[in-house]
């Protein structure tokens, strides 16, 4: 459609070069400015159906609009140019789809809306293209955790606490706990509800007659999207709620990068990805680059979700600003997000463990990964209180001395010979001291992903 008078500067698309985390994912295209545009006329096409189902619109009015709502036929940056004007981009979309429809049925386009109804419902509707690619993402990293955990349900590694080696536990058990996060995040984000809007000038419905809340069950259900109780132009919770979902699942992937990052350093190597990236400068380098990514999203999503819940004080029956803060930032945390599942569902898919680097760690303190198991056993021999102090005292001449600690126990007047020596080996074993862990990792993978209920 025509733009304003005069040729507008040639303005290069933003193809994602400085955003390696989303560029190139499904998310990326579900969340652009033409899916945006696509959104916005399948809410006016939706209006003029919903109308017509009522007799309140022509059926070949709202078969005019449906037909003239396609993004290819408008110039979204003309759109963009034309939207400091109003402060929204439906104004100057509006004019140019009227004057597509033309005729008789032009009339019939946006009839009773305003610009927030198009806008918040064209969000709602993105947010629920983008989502199904999100937890589907999710669930290929919670299949991918599961078979990951079942594999390694009693593979051994230090647990690490405050970055120090404290009892042993398993892999097994770590990727559930991953898993289990992923499947939080999840089901959170599927479980949000994506309303659309339609409360016209002032959340009251006026313009659309005696038939509004009919014609808002109908427009609704149109786009697939949730009826709500009320308009909800100053009433953010879905917007709110949905950026607090992102975020979460920001967090839960985060939590699996951080881990990743960790264990795959160079004298760790308990962990490698499996398709490592390369260094501009090291030949020798497979960087967790998937895991860096994912890192990175992880630490943008509270701030966005920040700016979602600030607007939430929104003042009136349609806000100045609170509104208009929203539309950057749920998109950035749409993009993020979907970016981030699905590095994350690669990542997890690829992920090699290193079970000879792990069984080695767990005698990098020689011996004293095992202290709280062997307190326990000389706790009926001398005492708790003994027992502790005891244990505390040979542990740090171990590490002083750089000994075993069996050595350490057998050079302890007070602890030698308390224990028979083939006792005493299989306590000085952390394969033997994995407590629940293979237990808990099995009950984690009984917990099964909650049925996906539909974007209504």
């Amino acid at each position: 459609m025509a733009g304003p008078a005069g040729p507008a500067p040639e303005v290069p698309a933003d193809v994602g070069l400085l955003s390696p985390g989303w560029a190139g994912s499904p998310v990326e295209a579900a969340t652009g400015d033409h899916a945006f545009l696509q959104a916005m006329l399948d809410a006016e096409a939706a209006l003029a159906r919903a109308r017509a189902e009522l007799g309140l619109t022509p059926a070949w009015a709202a078969d005019a609009v449906g037909a003239a709502a396609r993004a290819d036929r408008f110039d979204a940056r003309s759109i963009a140019l034309r939207s400091p004007a109003g402060g929204n981009p439906v104004i100057p979309l509006v004019a140019d789809l009227t004057e597509a429809v033309g005729g008789d049925a032009a009339a019939h386009v946006h009839r009773g809306a305003t610009s927030q109804d198009i806008l918040d419902s064209a969000l709602m509707l993105v947010a629920a293209r983008a989502r199904r690619l999100i937890v589907a993402d999710l669930d290929r990293s919670a299949a991918a955790l599961a078979a990951l955990a079942a594999a390694h349900i009693a593979t051994p590694m230090p647990g690490r606490t405050l970055t120090q080696h404290a009892v042993p536990t398993t892999f097994g058990l770590k990727a559930a706990g991953w898993r289990h996060l992923v499947l939080d995040a999840r089901d959170r984000l599927a479980a949000v509800e994506l309303p659309a809007q339609l409360g016209g000038a002032a959340g009251t419905m006026a313009a659309f007659g005696d038939r509004a809340l009919d014609l808002g069950s109908g427009y609704a259900r149109r786009l697939g999207l949730a009826e709500p109780l009320l308009p909800w132009h100053v009433l953010r919770t879905p917007v709110a709620e949905l950026g607090a979902a992102l975020a979460l699942a920001g967090g839960a992937l985060g939590k699996i990068a951080a881990d990743v990052l960790v264990l795959s350093r160079t004298e760790i190597g308990e962990l490698a990805e499996g398709a490592g990236g390369g260094s501009s400068a090291m030949p020798h380098k497979a960087n967790p680059v998937r895991a860096t990514l994912i890192a990175s999203a992880s630490r943008r999503l509270p701030q966005l979700a920040a700016v979602l819940f600030a607007s939430m004080a929104a003042e009136d029956e349609r806000p100045a600003g609170a509104w208009h803060t929203e539309w950057e930032a749920l998109r950035e945390a749409l993009r993020l997000t979907g970016g981030a599942a699905r590095h994350a569902a690669e990542l997890t898919a690829d992920l090699r463990v290193h079970e000879g680097r792990m069984r080695a760690h767990l005698g990098a303190t020689r011996g004293l990964i095992v202290s709280e198991r062997l307190a326990a056993a000389f706790e009926p021999l001398v005492g708790r209180a003994e027992a502790r102090r005891l244990l505390t005292r040979a542990s740090r001449a171990a590490a002083a001395d750089g000994l075993e600690l069996r050595e350490a126990l057998a050079g302890d007047p007070a602890l030698a010979g308390l224990i028979a020596p083939e006792r005493l080996r299989d306590l000085l074993d952390p394969a033997g001291y994995l407590g629940a862990a293979p237990a808990l990792t099995d009950r984690a993978l009984r917990r099964t992903p909650r049925p996906q209920s539909s974007d209504r």
